[in-house]
This record gives C-alpha cells, sequence and structure tokens, in this order.
C-alpha cells in the first residue's frame, strides 16, 4: 500500500501551534504520527482525516463512542434539546430521569451526582472518602490512571529505576510542577497482590480514608484481576472501616450495563462512571452508598460545577441507555462476538508471521503486547516486558493501512464495528505485522 499523506495535516499542526499551547488541547494527543492528527468527521466506526485518509477507529474518543460516532438516536435526542437551553444552573427533569434510571441498573449505586469529567469525580470520590472516614490518605496502584490533577497524577507510568521495590513502592510525581505534598496523601501498591493491600492495613489502617483502582488495569493494559482480588479488596476495607473506591470511568458501561463490578459481582463504596455513559458527550457520574453521598448535604462536602447535569449530556445518557439495554443487551452481544472475533484474529496472524503478541483483555476493549511469556498481571509486568518501540511501529503500520488504534495498543469495540469492519482490520493487520 502506497504511503498516505499528512501534508494538511502537518500544515495545520504548524499553525496551530502559534495559536494553541504546543498545538493541542490534551497533551494525551501528541501520541500521532506524523504530527498529531487532524480530523474532519467520524461516523459509525470510521473517521476522516482533513487529508482524505479514512479509518477504522478503535479510539473511539478514548473509549466514549461505545455506539460509534455519531449515533443517530443519541444525536437526535440531544438535537430535540438544544432550542431548549444548555445549562440552567437549577434542576431539571432529564436529570432526576436519569439519575433514577442510574440506581435502578446499578445495586450499588443508591443515589448519584453528576459531574462533567471523570478527573473531577475522582477528586470527589476522594473528598467524600476522607470526610466520612475523618482519615487522610488514599490507596491508589501502580499503572492506574485516575485523571491528571496533582493529587492522583501518582505512579502512572513511573520507571523501574524510580519506583523502587515491588513490596514497598515508592510515589512517583508524574509532571513538572506537582506539588509534592500530595505524595504524604498517598500510599501506592502494586495491583494484584491482596497480600500486600492486607499488610498495609496491618500497618496503616487507621490512617488510610479509601482504595482507589480501576477494577480492570485499563491504563497498563486491560490486565484482568486476579480471582477473588476485587471481593478480597472489598472486604479489608470493611474490616478496617475504609472506603473501597473504584473508577469505572473506561469499564463502566463499557463490559456490561453493570460494569465492571457487575462481571466481578462486587460492590463499591463508591463508583466514578464517565465515558461510555452518555456515548460520546460530556458526563461523569460519581455514586454510591448514601450515608456516604450525603455527606454532601450534612457532612459540609463542597462539590459543584458550571456544567453539572447540563441538558445536552442528559438528553445523550437517556437515549444512550435506551440502545445499550435495548433487546436484552443486544448491543454487548454484537460487541462480544465482533471483538471476539479480531482478538482471535489478532493471535493467528501473530502466529503465522512469528511476531511474539499477546493479545489480552475483553470483547469491548483489549490489548496487544509485542512480549513473550505469559499475559502480564501487573503494571511491573508490561514495564519490563512489553516491546515499546516494535508498539508504536506497529501502531504506524496499521495507521498507514487504515487502522487507528492508540499508542498504548489498546483497542475500543463499539457498536458499530460490523462484520466488514473486522474483515478489514484482520487484513491490515495481516499486512502490518509484515512490515515488523
Amino acid at each position: 500500500m502506497a504511503s498516505r499523506s499528512y501534508a494538511r495535516s502537518i500544515a495545520l499542526y504548524e499553525e496551530s501551534k502559534r495559536h494553541l499551547a504546543g498545538g493541542v488541547s490534551s497533551n494525551v494527543r501528541y501520541a500521532s504520527a506524523p504530527v498529531p492528527l487532524f480530523f474532519e468527521r467520524a461516523g459509525g466506526a470510521r473517521m476522516t482525516d482533513v487529508d482524505g485518509n479514512t479509518y477504522i477507529d478503535y479510539v473511539l474518543g478514548n473509549g466514549p463512542a461505545i455506539l460509534g460516532h455519531a449515533p443517530p438516536s443519541v444525536t437526535r435526542a440531544v438535537a430535540d434539546t438544544l432550542a431548549l437551553g444548555q445549562t440552567y444552573a437549577a434542576q431539571h427533569e432529564r436529570e432526576l430521569q436519569l439519575a433514577r434510571r442510574l440506581t435502578g441498573l446499578l445495586p450499588s449505586l443508591e443515589v448519584v451526582r453528576f459531574a462533567t469529567s471523570g478527573t473531577e469525580a475522582v477528586q470527589a470520590a476522594m473528598r467524600l472518602a476522607r470526610a466520612f472516614t475523618g482519615r487522610p490518605k488514599i490507596v491508589k496502584f501502580e499503572g492506574h490512571y485516575h485523571g491528571w490533577t496533582d493529587s492522583v497524577y501518582v505512579s502512572v507510568r513511573p520507571s523501574l529505576n524510580e519506583a523502587g521495590p515491588s513490596q514497598a513502592p515508592v510515589p512517583v510525581a508524574e509532571s513538572n510542577g506537582q506539588s509534592a505534598s500530595v505524595l504524604a496523601d498517598l500510599i501506592v501498591l502494586g495491583w494484584n497482590d491482596l497480600d500486600a493491600l492486607a499488610d498495609t492495613f496491618a500497618r496503616s489502617g487507621q490512617q488510610i480514608a479509601g482504595v482507589l483502582m480501576e477494577p480492570v488495569l485499563v491504563n497498563a493494559g486491560v490486565i484482568p484481576p486476579q480471582a477473588g482480588y476485587l471481593q478480597g479488596v472489598s472486604r479489608l476495607c470493611r474490616e478496617h472501616g475504609a472506603l473501597f473506591l473504584c473508577d469505572e470511568v473506561i469499564t463502566g458501561f463499557r463490559l456490561g450495563l453493570g460494569g465492571a463490578q457487575a462481571l466481578f459481582d462486587v460492590r463499591p463504596d463508591i463508583t466514578i462512571f464517565a465515558k461510555a455513559v452518555a456515548a460520546g458527550f460530556p458526563l461523569a457520574v460519581i455514586g454510591g452508598r448514601r450515608d456516604v453521598m450525603d455527606c454532601l448535604l450534612t457532612g459540609n462536602v463542597m462539590h459543584g460545577g458550571t456544567y453539572n447535569g447540563n441538558v445536552q449530556s442528559m438528553a445523550a445518557a437517556l437515549a444512550a441507555l435506551d440502545e445499550l439495554a435495548r433487546d436484552d443487551g443486544a448491543v454487548y452481544r454484537s460487541m462480544h462476538r465482533q471483538g471476539t472475533r479480531l482478538m482471535e484474529g489478532l493471535r493467528a496472524a501473530a502466529r503465522q508471521h512469528n511476531v511474539p503478541m499477546i493479545v489480552q483483555g475483553y470483547p469491548q476493549i483489549l490489548q496487544t503486547f509485542f512480549m513473550k511469556g505469559s499475559p502480564p498481571r501487573t503494571y511491573r509486568d508490561v514495564a519490563a516486558g512489553n516491546d515499546r518501540d516494535r508498539a508504536l511501529a506497529f501502531c504506524k503500520a496499521l495507521q498507514e493501512e487504515g487502522v487507528r488504534v492508540n499508542q498504548r495498543c489498546a483497542w475500543f469495540l463499539s457498536a458499530a464495528h460490523d462484520d466488514a469492519a473486522i474483515d478489514e482490520t484482520l487484513a491490515a493487520v495481516d499486512r502490518a505485522l509484515a512490515r515488523l
């Protein structure tokens, strides 16, 4: 296949750097070659850039577009509300309707609050945990991403030289300009190690307000929890009076209507949702136990936001949940079928080309690693074993073949990825692996 032209994206990026800091509005978007690409439209499972290159998209806006780009039922629902206004700084009925729907879907959600982004919703959850327990510290885990704010952008992708011993990780700030004082409020551990958490509670339990984690370690490689791990974490939190804070920003409504907590039969004290819940529109949800959430009313715990509960995001989420629930979850059965085909096809292509590639995760969200041996179960397994250069070369080769995945080689599926899209993708994978 002839090399694609990116001339227009290159020109726009050079112009953009004169007016946007760094030329982008999120540092994550730097990770494209040859420059951060500019797109002009997206529909279903496909996107088209300003140079006319079309891609089968497995980035999906980093996960939100679970129904595909511009799903008609959602865009219609939003369009119907545009003339009604956008943000009232007051309550409206759609907000109540969505809250009622969510609390009916997930047993762990006795009450909810709405926010705009997962990052800010995590901050609210941590504040609630500290207020409810009267304790200062939050346990978080290496490789888990909970937003870019000072208080949690710690040990997300630390170098193994900085991270310290695996049994006693050193908290590592990930950005220049972070306040060093936040490190004292966190205890960083390795994930999937229940003994390490039990030991930490034994030593410092009276200081721990909550344990915060992704229930599936998506941000370090879609690593599943070990059997019984999440239940063990929940038990330890109950025994020591701490709260279990579950970050389902990615897994929520992607792994099923009940998210990871339904899949693994666990009931967090507080859960954070975002991304897929509104199928591409900005919305986050904080929900959980009524006695904890009531601190927002009776415990002098501040949570605010001008755009919280805005009309269009409420309409989008209600329409998205209708689609996800339709025909007893037919969308999930379709994604499971197509994602399973994709995973099996990726493994078969790797064997055919004699490339050491591990494919793991779930049909709705999966990961490809360039490494030998067993699938990784911790962040450190990935950091030590994955051939990052080869992974980036694979992403670039896929882009040239018309398939878009993110630079971590994570693949998001949507309801719009049909047989034709999977067939085209696997043919492109075959050609891309041949390049390697």
